[in-house]
């Protein structure tokens, strides 16, 4: 994060614009729409701020600018064409720690001014930091398609009924509660239809039906996928941003985790070999103490919770303690980094079926059914298997697969810092050992494999 989003509140308040022209004119509008008390530094006015001039919605010093100008201003917007300007009023203003726009000057900016989606009191603004305001219009001309102008009286409603929704309830969750269930149903969509009266009588019929018990809490079992937010389902989504608390994976990515409510309270409950954090009785203990304390809890795991995510235990003691959940299934590893790598798990000429087998050590050995695994025409999947890789290779040769078959070992598949390596059985160890290779990975074997150079479509940023 490059800048920090905030929202000033510039009611009245003094701020300077130094430069009178079309690009000092688009950002005093803005103010004004803000109700700022607005002084100008230019030598000289277009006609449109001579206009405001004259109407007294600015104030103007006709001189070049001196830091004095800066004198009880609570900011200042730079907009003018000569940069040795700019960046006098950049240095001023840093050393009176002001917070200064220069236009079209990201690198002299301590703030950023944003592309703004106006549905007052409701407010999205959309910024690249700089780099890229053309993307910013773009998202911002999509979202004005996307969101009514109604959203503006949504929003007013909501202010004008705070005060009898926080005296109806005393539980600040269920306050929340009731604000989700009122915008995401016939209230809201009687605002935006423009039927104020009868949304005003639905709201009042909703605050009386609810009852102020307590709590009760939930457990959503939510598969997070192997790593690219993107693959996430919508119900994913959609619960990720009603939960009190996320309890969450190593697999977990950190863009999927910012996608989580901001003020949920998070807990990292990740194993790593010879390292667990928590051992899966207490994550399961601890799943069902906060639903008891009448939180909703996201249990976010990598992939899919039922694959390899041991998450029937969890479900299996939320039962037996009769705490309500919800199961998310998410795109498994093995699904999601194959296709991101262009190898097909199964087709016509090559594999007739699929193993997915869990390649953890134990005891420097793996207990796998090595006959079934080294069968032909088939794609055997192993996760969590770059340590016994080499283990993992020589029994599969043992067992009768011929050394040249292929196989590839996928790190972070799906993501942009995706690394594929390719060999066969007889070399990949020590082209995984050569390249490097960090969990988490996937390891694909089997003669699907290649087809990767044929069917390769994702480009990520470092594939070498």
């Amino acid at each position: 994060m490059d800048f920090l989003p905030v929202f000033l509140n510039v009611k009245n308040q003094r701020c300077l614009v130094v430069g009178g022209g079309a690009v000092a004119l688009r950002k005093i509008s803005l103010l004004l729409e803000a109700g700022a008390a607005i002084h100008v530094v230019a030598p000289a006015l277009i006609d449109a701020l001579e206009s405001l001039l004259q109407q007294q919605k600015i104030t103007h010093d006709a001189h070049s600018f001196e830091s004095r100008h800066l004198d009880g201003c609570m900011l200042v917007i730079a907009a003018t064409n000569d940069s040795e300007i700019n960046r006098n009023v950049y240095e001023s203003a840093c050393a009176r720690n002001i917070p200064v726009n220069v236009v079209d000057s990201p690198e002299l900016c301590t703030f950023i001014m944003p592309a703004i989606v106006d549905r007052s009191p409701l407010m999205i603004a959309i910024s690249s930091g700089g780099h890229a305001p053309v993307l910013a219009r773009l998202l911002r001309a999509r979202l004005e398609t996307l969101i009514p102008h109604a959203y503006a009286r949504l929003a007013a409603y909501a202010a004008k009924f705070r005060p009898l929704v926080k005296q109806r309830f005393s539980y600040k969750k269920n306050r929340r509660l009731f604000w989700e269930k009122a915008l995401q149903g016939r209230f809201a969509e009687m605002v935006l239809s423009g039927k104020d009266k009868a949304a005003q009588a639905c709201l009042r019929q909703l605050l009386e039906n609810e009852r102020d018990h307590a709590p009760r809490g939930e457990v959503y079992l939510v598969g997070a996928g192997p790593g690219n937010p993107d693959l996430l389902t919508f119900r994913a989504m959609r619960l990720m941003q009603q939960a009190d608390v996320v309890v969450y994976d190593r697999l977990v990515s950190p863009a999927i985790l910012d996608l989580v409510r901001r003020d949920a309270a998070r807990i990292y409950a990740g194993k790593e070999r010879n390292r667990h954090t928590l051992t899966q009785e207490s994550i399961n203990q601890l799943l069902v103490r906060l639903a008891q304390e009448g939180k909703r809890v996201l249990r976010l795991k990598g992939g899919d919770p039922f694959i390899f995510g041991r998450g029937g235990e969890e479900i299996e003691t939320l039962a037996g303690h009769q705490i309500p959940f919800q199961v998310v299934p998410g795109i498994t590893a093995a699904s999601g980094v194959a296709a991101f790598a262009g190898i097909p798990l199964t087709h016509r000429d090559y594999a007739q079926s699929c193993i997915f087998v869990t390649g953890h050590l134990k005891n420097n050995s793996l207990d796998l059914d090595w006959p079934s695994l080294a069968r032909p025409n088939q794609t055997v999947v192993i996760y969590m298997g770059l340590l016994g890789l080499p283990v993992l290779c020589k029994e599969l040769i043992a067992h009768g697969c011929p050394p040249g078959t292929s196989a590839v070992i996928i790190q972070q598949g799906t993501m942009q810092t995706q690394k594929i390596v390719i060999g066969t059985l007889e070399t990949l160890p020590d082209l995984t050992a050569d390249a490097q290779l960090a969990a988490p990975t996937l390891i694909i074997v089997g003669e699907v494999v290649r087809l990767h150079r044929k069917l390769s479509w994702f480009e990520p940023e470092d594939n070498h």
